[in-house]
């Protein structure tokens, strides 16, 4: 660790957001995760009309499925980009979260953390400054991260659940999904097998067990000289015009089909319209 990062560290969380392109406001167009749960209709029926606009058709199980796939990669995604680089945990209450969808595709193309209070370890150069909390190893700062993902999750499940046909278990089934792939996201993000393996250390720490309402621990495994892993719950993209199922979909899995390393078919990849593209996921 070089002088500069030991300064900026010490800085506190703002270091850290700045290194990893979160922001730290709500600039205009941008919503907060609390503000989003109140109205979850209204980004449904966007995400529809951009899927009958790219598909000429919208199944409801799949705008269903993106629409929970897109929203829960928001606390997924900053949880696990601040673990994975900083060892810190920032709170991932719906206050305070915001996000930004694309002008085209109704996607969290930006990402905010809008407090200014983390946990960290005791060996952090900030450790001692105003906000921070340590925790006494990294076993204990993951439990932080799964608790405060698990908790903004579940307020999400009791918001949507009235308004999607999929019931508790399949939203929690993409719940642990994507807290899985943003793990496994932030080290293949390092284009490296070392990095891509740090990031499948950190999805086995956090999810070492199944912690219910969370329904697997870390199914990542290595085959074939890949990472890969089995996921929980299903897109519904082959629902669409021309498209076929994930490799890895649960539905092979249950027709006995091996599982394998998630690839979004060639429609989805432009677009990154899949739960499971690289925007979104591994």
């Amino acid at each position: 660790m070089n002088q500069q990062r030991t300064r900026e560290l010490g800085d506190g969380l703002s270091a850290s957001l700045r290194r990893l392109a979160l922001r730290h406001d709500v600039p205009s167009g941008w919503t907060r995760c609390s503000a989003a749960l109140s109205d979850l209709d209204e980004w449904r029926t966007r995400l529809s009309g951009w899927l009958l606009r790219e598909f000429d058709e919208a199944p409801s199980r799949t705008a269903d499925a993106y629409l929970v796939a897109w929203y829960l990669h928001v606390p997924a995604q900053v949880g696990a980009q601040l673990l994975h680089h900083e060892r810190r945990v920032p709170s991932l209450r719906p206050e305070d979260l915001a996000f930004h969808l694309g002008d085209g595709q109704p996607y969290p193309d930006g990402l905010a953390v809008l407090g200014t209070g983390f946990c960290c370890l005791p060996t952090d150069p900030a450790s001692a400054t105003s906000g921070a909390t340590t925790v006494r190893d990294e076993r204990a700062l993951a439990a932080v991260l799964r608790a405060r993902y698990t908790a903004h999750a579940a307020r999400f499940v009791q918001a949507y659940g009235p308004l999607s046909r999929f019931g508790p278990r399949t939203l929690w089934a993409a719940a642990t999904d994507a807290l899985e792939n943003a793990l496994w996201s932030a080290g293949r993000e390092g284009g490296t097998p070392s990095a891509e393996g740090a990031g499948m250390a950190d999805a086995a720490l956090v999810l070492d067990a199944r912690y219910p309402p969370l329904t697997s621990a870390s199914t990542l495994r290595l085959v074939e000289r890949q990472w890969t892993r089995r996921r929980q719950n299903c897109c519904f993209s082959y629902l669409l015009p021309g498209e076929q199922e994930c490799d890895g979909c649960p539905r092979t899995a249950q027709r006995g089909q091996a599982g394998s390393r998630p690839a979004a078919p060639s429609a989805r990849c432009s677009g990154n319209a899949s739960p499971d593209t690289s925007t979104a996921g591994p």
